[in-house]
């Protein structure tokens, strides 16, 4: 009896056990279900910390651009402030560079691209004075003599075929017949003008007058009417190689006949063209213009040299450029026509130019 009740109590107890077990295993589960979180939470906990991340990395780079402006502002407080002082902090200049600079001449020229020989159809002799903010350009006619004895003049004894030469002997050349030290030259393409104008929109400029040529060998025709108009790039050219029209009439006297008519309306072009990019509206093709020119011109001129005259020429004025002819007569040499510059005359236009 006793053995019949022990094994009832031991059942009890096992039964009991077992179901003290179930109970706490559900337990168990239960609670690890709880304490397991869920997947979006985890998501959640992720995003916050990379939004965390970028915060701080924004605040670094915010606190770099203050330091560096305030520090660009108080370089170029010391630089002299405004514009001119902008460019020489932006430059990496100081305000020691662009003291005392000297003028600077460079001889632009533009070759012939409708020949194989490099005869230079346009060569203008360009001056800046910083101290003085003045500023000239002298066109020099490209028949123009230079030569040892008329006598027995020949073609290579114009100005236009030393460039081919020697640059050097170009440059020489045009220090000599005009009294300035010309250091440095710059040939551009007419394809550089041209997309300078097509890229500012095209200039506005008055055609002195009407202009009909054709040369099928050269793939030239110029068709353009006399008036203030809109240039484009392809009209740039038309007008910067015009000299005569079909019937043989050019330019009237008084404006300059044939050569003398074509160089004055490249200068009075140039200068509307300069005028024109350094418009505000443009300030942001700059990039654009600059990329422009440099893909067509071919120069002796380095960008070091250049640079401290960047922020000088920011207190210059358009307007003030003087536009002049070398001056002198034509004259026919050995059975061929020269233009042959007048010392006198030339000495006493530079003298005038204050350059």
């Amino acid at each position: 009896m006793n053995r019949i009740n022990n094994n009832k109590r031991n059942n009890k107890k096992k039964n009991e056990k077992i179901e003290q077990d179930n109970v706490a295993e559900k337990k168990v589960v239960k609670k690890k279900t709880k304490q397991a979180p869920p997947k979006k939470v985890k998501k959640e906990k992720k995003k916050s910390g990379i939004r965390r991340f970028f915060a701080k990395l924004f605040l670094l780079v915010l606190l770099l651009l203050i330091i560096f402006g305030v520090l660009f502002y108080k370089k170029t407080e010391e630089n002299g402030g405004g514009v001119k002082g902008a460019l020489i902090t932006a430059l990496g200049l100081s305000v020691e560079n662009v003291e005392d600079l000297e003028t600077i001449n460079v001889l632009v020229l533009g070759i012939s691209e409708d020949i194989s020989s490099k005869l230079t159809d346009t060569i203008i002799l360009c001056s800046y004075n910083p101290e003085t903010q003045a500023a000239s350009m002298i066109s020099i006619p490209r028949d123009t003599f230079v030569g040892k004895n008329k006598a027995s003049a020949k073609g290579n004894d114009k100005i236009n075929s030393l460039y081919a030469k020697n640059p050097e002997k170009l440059l020489k050349t045009v220090s000599d017949i005009t009294g300035i030290d010309v250091e440095y030259y710059a040939v551009v393409k007419t394809q550089a003008l041209i997309e300078i104008v097509d890229i500012i929109g095209g200039v506005d400029f008055e055609v002195p007058i009407d202009m009909d040529y054709d040369d099928p060998t050269q793939d030239l025709h110029i068709h353009l009417e006399k008036g203030m108009q809109k240039i484009d790039g392809e009209k740039a050219e038309q007008l910067l190689r015009f000299r005569h029209n079909n019937d043989g009439s050019s330019y009237p006297a008084e404006y300059g006949d044939n050569d003398y008519g074509r160089m004055k309306t490249q200068r009075a072009f140039m200068t509307e063209t300069i005028k024109q990019t350094l418009n505000v509206k443009n300030l942001f093709k700059a990039k654009t213009i600059i990329d422009a020119v440099f893909a067509n011109v071919e120069t002796n001129l380095e960008i070091r040299e250049l640079k401290p005259y960047i922020p000088a020429a920011t207190e210059f004025e358009i307007d003030s450029i003087v536009s002049k002819q070398l001056p002198g007569v034509s004259e026919k040499c050995n059975d061929l026509w020269f233009f042959v510059h007048n010392k006198k005359e030339t000495k006493e236009l530079i003298k005038s130019l204050d350059i």
